[in-house]
């Protein structure tokens, strides 16, 4: 079994990587965000189809002001910009009403970032 998982990393590297954030997002994400088609939100947003979508985009949840002012402005989520979040929202998007310190670790948020823009791509969409 670990042949195909190596197979596979060297294959589709982008898999690999995806694979890596799930797992970040599961022990440091999930208590607060779903990443599931059609789940209802938690505590924070459901971030099924967060890249491609504009800040706030998620019409089941309330977003602080801070997100909605990013709403307003039309800022969208691509990689890049939620590579940046993941490293200290609060420093992004001051007065955000979530809790957590970010991902301190490079290679988890852009894991991280590769799961989240594989996972329900499209879903949701609010441009």
């Amino acid at each position: 079994m670990r042949r195909a998982a190596v197979l596979l990393a060297m294959l589709w590297p982008g898999l690999a990587l995806a694979a890596e954030g799930r797992e970040v997002f599961e022990a440091r994400c999930a208590g607060c965000h779903a990443a599931a088609p059609g789940a209802p939100p938690g505590p924070g947003p459901n971030l099924a189809g967060v890249v491609g979508r504009r800040v706030a985009g998620d019409a089941a949840f309330d977003y602080s002001p801070a997100l909605l002012a990013a709403r307003e402005a039309g800022v969208a989520w691509d990689g890049a910009l939620l590579q940046r979040f993941l490293a200290d929202p609060e420093d992004m998007f001051p007065g955000l009403w979530m809790g957590a310190n970010g991902l301190r670790d490079a290679a988890d948020r852009a894991a991280v970032a590769a799961f989240l823009a594989g996972n329900g791509a499209g879903a949701g969409r609010n441009d």
